[in-house]
C-alpha cells in the first residue's frame, strides 16, 4: 500500500512537473512573440522646438554661439579683406593673408572689429527663433523635412538680417583698414577707405568705431548703415534657406546609409559640413557683390557685378575669396551644428530624452 501511494505521488509530481514545462514553454513562446510584435521605442532624429525647455536653450545657445564666433572671426575677417582686395594686390590666399596680418598688427589684427561683430549674437538669437518657429508652424501641415528647412532658413536670415546689418556695414569698414595699413599709401585709396580716415591719429579702438559710425552717417545719412541691406539679403536669404535645406538633406542619407552604431551627433556635424560647402559654390559671387557694396558704399547690386566682371573675368567673380568661404564655411557648419545639436538634446524635455540618439 504505501509503495502504492509513493508510485502514485511520483507519477503526480512527473505530470505536475510536465505541466510546468509546458506553461514556461508556453510563456516563453508569448514573450518571444510579443518582442517580435513590439517595436522599440522610435528614435527621434529632429528635436523640436516644442520638445525643448527654452530656459535652457537660449542662456547655452548665446554662449556657444559666441565661442564659435570667436575661435573662428579671423577667419571672416580674412574672407572679406581678400573679397575687397582688388585681384591679388594684398594677398595671394588665407595662408598669406593671416601671416601677413599677424605680421604687421599682431594677433589683434586678426580681431579688428570683432566687439561691433559679435552684436552678431542678438541677431543669432532672433535668427534660431525664427528658423525654429517657422519649423513648428510649418509642421501643422503637410510640408516635407526639407522644404520646412528651406522656407524657415530663408524667414530666419530675412529677421537676422534686418537686425545684423548695420552693425555688419561698421564692423567689415574696420576689417578692411587691415589693408590699409598694410600698403603703402593705402589710407589714400577710395576703394579700400573710403571714409578716408587716418591711421595715423593712434585712435583707440572704441574711438575709431565711433569715427566710423559718424562718418558713415556724415556720407550716407542713416540709411548708411543699411548700404548693401538687398544684397545682404540677396546674399544670405537664398544662403541659409539652401544650407538648411541640404544640412537636412545629407543628414536624412547619411542616416539612412550608417550603421545604427554611429553617433547621430556625428553625422549631424558632417550633414552641416557638407551643406555648407554646397552652398558656399553656388552663392559665392553674391556675397562678393555684398561685401563690396558695404565696404565701398556706391553703385548698385548690377553695377559692382560689372565692375567684378571687367576686373576679374567670370573665374575671378566666381573663385575670388573661395578658398578663405570655404574654410570658414567648414569650420563655422561643423561648429555651430556641434554646438546647436548638442544644446538642443542638453535641452530636451525629460520625456523625450529617452528616445533622442547622440
Amino acid at each position: 500500500m504505501l509503495l502504492s501511494i509513493w508510485n502514485g505521488n511520483k507519477v503526480g509530481d512527473k505530470d505536475r512537473n510536465i505541466a510546468n514545462d509546458k506553461k514556461d514553454k508556453e510563456d516563453r513562446s508569448n514573450m518571444a512573440a510579443t518582442m517580435v510584435e513590439t517595436p522599440p521605442p522610435q528614435l527621434i532624429t529632429t528635436i523640436e522646438w516644442s520638445m525643448m525647455d527654452k530656459s535652457k536653450f537660449f542662456p547655452l545657445y548665446t554662449l556657444s554661439s559666441f565661442t564659435v564666433r570667436c575661435a573662428l572671426y579671423p577667419l571672416t575677417l580674412v574672407k572679406t579683406q581678400i573679397q575687397v582686395q582688388r585681384k591679388k594686390e594684398a594677398y595671394s590666399g588665407v595662408v598669406d593673408a593671416i601671416r601677413k596680418i599677424y605680421a604687421h598688427e599682431g594677433v589683434s589684427g586678426l580681431y579688428r572689429g570683432f566687439w561691433l561683430s559679435s552684436f552678431q549674437i542678438i541677431s543669432g538669437v532672433f535668427y534660431i527663433s525664427t528658423y525654429e518657429g517657422v519649423r513648428h508652424e510649418l509642421g501643422k501641415y503637410d510640408v516635407s523635412p526639407r522644404m520646412k528647412s528651406f522656407i524657415a532658413g530663408g524667414c530666419a536670415s530675412m529677421v537676422g538680417q534686418t537686425i545684423i546689418v548695420p552693425f555688419d556695414v561698421l564692423s567689415q569698414h574696420l576689417m578692411v583698414l587691415g589693408l590699409v595699413k598694410g600698403r603703402a599709401g593705402g589710407s589714400k585709396n577710395p576703394k579700400i577707405n573710403p571714409l578716408g580716415l587716418d591711421l595715423d591719429k593712434g585712435l583707440s579702438r572704441a574711438a575709431l568705431a565711433r569715427e566710423v559710425a559718424v562718418r558713415v552717417y556724415r556720407a550716407h545719412g542713416p540709411w548708411g548703415y543699411y548700404r548693401g541691406y538687398a544684397a545682404s539679403l540677396a546674399a544670405y536669404v537664398p544662403n541659409s534657406a539652401l544650407w538648411w535645406a541640404f544640412y537636412q538633406a545629407y543628414q536624412d542619407e547619411l542616416l539612412r546609409i550608417s550603421p545604427v552604431w554611429v553617433s547621430h551627433l556625428f553625422l549631424q556635424c558632417i550633414a552641416g559640413t557638407l551643406g555648407g560647402f554646397t552652398t558656399t559654390f553656388l552663392t559665392n559671387p553674391l556675397d562678393i557683390v555684398r561685401a563690396r557694396l558695404q565696404v565701398e558704399g556706391v553703385g548698385s547690386m548690377r553695377q559692382v557685378f560689372k565692375t567684378l566682371w571687367q576686373e576679374e573675368g567670370l573665374v575671378g567673380l566666381y573663385l575670388k575669396g573661395l578658398s578663405a568661404r570655404l574654410v570658414q564655411s567648414a569650420c563655422f557648419s561643423f561648429s555651430i551644428i556641434l554646438g546647436y545639436e548638442s544644446i538642443k538634446r542638453v535641452s530636451v524635455s525629460e520625456e523625450f530624452r529617452s528616445h533622442v540618439r547622440w
